[in-house]
C-alpha cells in the first residue's frame, strides 16, 4: 500500500490577540485526500487554525508547511486553498451559473472552458437545469451548494469549510453531512472542515482533531477518538459517556468503586490515578446475582430506538441539620464607640483537642467594630473552660477597652452518616446564625459547610476528604427568624444505560461489561 504524502505541516503554530494566548504550540500533519475535521467548542481555536491556514491571519510563531513549501508569507489569493464560510457569501444578483464561474473568469479562462467547469460542478452538486435561477431564491441546502461548487471549480488542492452547515435546520443538515463526504471522495482533494457538533465529525470524517483552549487533545479516526478516548474531554465530548475515577493497579486490572476489574489497557503506572470510560450502549443489565455491579433504576426514559436507563450503583450519603436563625444581636459599649457579636456554636467531643482560640472566633463568627467607621476591631481576649464532657460552656469575647459579649459552647457527641457501599462517611454540626450575616454572605454555600462544620471522608483512609454539596429551600434575601434544615450530601454513582429492553424504575439490577468495554484514560491535570 502507497504510502499517503503529507500535504499540510503545521509546525509550533502559536497565535496571540491583544496579550491572550488563542493556540499554544499546535503541531499537526494533514495528508492528501483526507476529510480533516476540527472539533472543540467555541473559542478553542478551531476556525483561527483554519484562518491561519487560509491566509487570512498571520502567525506569533511557528510555520505553516504546504506541498513542501512555507507559505507563512503567501497571500491568501495566491494559495492553492478555497474557503466555504457558515455565509455563504454568495453574489445576489448573479445567477448560480455566475456564481460558480466567477472565480474561472477572473482567471481570464475561454469561454467553453468555463462551461465545461461550471456545468460538471453543477453536475456533482445536484443543480443541473438550475444554472440560470437566481440565487437568492434557492434554499439554504441548495445555496450551500453552490458555495461548495464555486470553490471546487478553480480545482484547489485544499478545501476550507467553517462551519458551513450551521445555518441549515437538522434534518437538512444531515443530508448535507453525506452530500459533502461524497462529493469530497468523487473530486478527492482534501476537505478540512471545522465544526462543534460531534455528530458531524464522527459521521463525515477520516481524521479527528479535538482541541480545548488552544491546544490538541487527540488525533485520531471518528472509531479511535470514540472507542479509545485519551482523557476525560475528550470522551465527553465525542458521544455520551459513564466517566469514572479509578486506580490502574497494574497492567489488565483496575480499581473503581472498591471493585478490581479486567481491562485490556497496560503501559500505566502501578496504582496511578486513572479515569475510566464507558459508553452506555456497552453496559447490559442482568439479574442482581449475575451483575459485576449492583445498583437501583432511577429512572427509565424511551428514546426511540432504546431506552436510557439511570442506574445509581453507589448511594450517596446525607446528613441534615438544623440552622438556628436569630435576630441580631450585638452588644454596644457604653461610650457607643464599639460594637461586638458572636453566637452560640456546637462542637464534638472529640474534636476538643484542637480547640483554640483562632478556631473559637471562627467558629461563633466572633468580630468587633467601630459602628462610625466600620472598621473592625480586635478581639484581644477570650475566656472559657470546657471540660471533656458533653454539656454547655459560656465563653467570654472581649476586646482591649473591655467591651464583652458572652455566648454558649455545646459540647455534643455528634453522631456522624456512615455508608459502607460507598466506602465513606459524612458529619455537620447544628449552628446558630444571624438574619444580617445569612443576607451578607457572598458565597453562602461554602459558608454554610463553614458554619455547620461539615465534612466528609473515606472510612477506608479518614485522611481523604470527599467533595459535598449543600441542598436547602430557603431564600437567603428573604429570610426570618427560624429553624431551617439544611442537608448536607457526597452524589452517588449514576450510571447511564442504553438498552433495547424496558427495565422497571426502582428495581434492583445487576450491571455487566466486559473488559475491552472499560476504557482507561490518563488523569487530566486541569479538571
Amino acid at each position: 500500500m502507497e504510502e499517503k504524502k503529507k500535504l499540510i505541516q503545521f509546525r509550533n503554530i502559536v497565535k496571540e490577540f491583544d496579550g491572550q494566548t488563542v493556540l499554544k504550540g499546535v503541531n499537526l500533519d494533514i495528508y492528501e485526500n483526507e476529510f480533516v475535521t476540527l472539533l472543540g467548542p467555541s473559542g478553542c481555536g478551531k476556525t483561527t487554525l483554519l484562518r491561519i491556514l487560509g491566509g487570512f491571519l498571520d502567525v506569533s510563531e511557528g510555520a505553516v508547511i504546504f506541498d513542501g513549501e512555507d507559505i507563512s508569507k503567501v497571500p491568501p489569493h495566491k494559495r492553492e486553498l478555497n474557503t466555504v464560510f457558515q455565509k455563504y457569501a454568495l453574489f445576489p444578483h448573479m445567477s448560480i451559473y455566475e456564481n460558480i464561474a466567477f472565480g474561472l473568469k477572473i482567471k481570464k479562462m475561454s469561454k467553453d472552458v468555463i462551461e465545461q467547469k461550471v456545468m460538471k460542478m453543477l453536475k456533482l452538486i445536484g443543480l443541473e437545469g438550475y444554472e440560470h435561477k437566481n440565487v437568492t431564491l434557492l434554499s439554504g441546502g441548495q445555496q450551500q451548494r453552490v458555495a461548495i461548487a464555486r470553490a471546487l471549480v478553480n480545482e484547489p488542492k485544499v478545501l476550507l469549510l467553517d462551519e458551513p452547515l450551521g445555518a441549515l435546520d437538522l434534518k437538512l443538515r444531515k443530508e448535507m453531512q453525506y452530500e459533502l463526504k461524497r462529493i469530497q471522495q468523487e473530486v478527492g482533494i482534501t476537505f478540512i472542515f471545522v465544526t462543534h457538533d460531534q455528530e458531524e465529525a464522527l459521521t463525515m470524517s477520516d481524521k479527528i482533531v479535538v482541541m480545548k483552549d488552544g491546544n490538541i487533545q487527540q488525533v485520531g479516526t471518528p472509531e479511535d477518538i470514540y472507542n479509545e478516548p485519551q482523557n476525560r474531554y475528550v470522551a465527553s465530548f465525542i458521544g455520551e459517556s459513564n466517566i469514572l475515577s479509578a486506580k490502574m493497579l497494574e497492567d489488565y486490572k483496575v480499581k473503581f468503586d472498591d471493585i478490581v476489574f479486567d481491562c485490556v489497557d497496560h503501559g500505566f503506572k502501578e496504582n496511578e490515578a486513572v479515569d475510566v470510560v464507558i459508553r452506555p450502549e456497552d453496559i447490559d443489565i442482568v439479574d442482581m446475582e449475575q451483575g459485576k455491579l449492583t445498583g437501583e433504576v432511577l429512572s427509565v426514559l424511551f428514546k426511540g430506538v432504546h431506552y436510557e436507563v439511570m442506574v445509581e450503583t453507589v448511594p450517596g450519603t446525607s446528613v441534615t441539620v438544623n440552622m438556628h436563625v436569630i435576630r441580631n444581636h450585638d452588644v454596644t459599649s457604653e461610650n457607643g464607640k464599639e460594637k461586638i457579636s458572636a453566637n452560640d456554636f456546637y462542637v464534638d467531643i472529640e474534636d476538643l483537642e484542637q480547640l483554640n482560640d483562632a478556631e473559637i472566633i471562627a467558629r461563633a463568627d466572633a468580630q468587633a467594630w467601630d459602628p462610625e467607621s466600620d472598621e473592625y476591631i480586635s478581639i484581644s481576649r477570650i475566656d472559657y473552660d470546657v471540660k471533656a464532657e458533653i454539656g454547655e460552656y459560656p465563653v467570654t469575647f472581649s476586646t482591649a477597652n473591655g467591651t464583652s459579649i458572652q455566648r454558649t459552647i455545646f459540647v455534643v457527641n455528634q453522631p456522624f452518616v456512615k455508608n459502607e457501599k460507598a466506602n465513606e462517611a459524612i458529619m455537620a454540626f447544628n449552628f446558630f446564625k444571624t438574619v444580617d450575616e445569612i443576607k451578607e454572605s457572598v458565597a453562602l454555600d461554602t459558608d454554610l459547610k463553614t458554619w455547620a462544620n461539615a465534612q466528609g471522608w473515606k472510612l477506608s483512609d479518614e485522611d481523604t476528604s470527599i467533595d459535598i454539596s449543600v441542598d436547602y429551600d430557603f431564600d437567603d434575601e428573604q429570610i426570618k427568624e427560624g429553624v431551617y434544615r439544611i442537608t448536607f450530601s457526597t452524589t452517588g454513582r449514576v450510571l447511564k444505560i442504553h438498552t433495547t429492553d424496558f427495565v422497571e424504575e426502582g428495581k434492583e439490577v445487576g450491571l455487566t461489561f466486559f473488559p475491552e468495554d472499560i476504557h482507561v484514560m490518563e488523569k487530566m491535570g486541569f479538571r
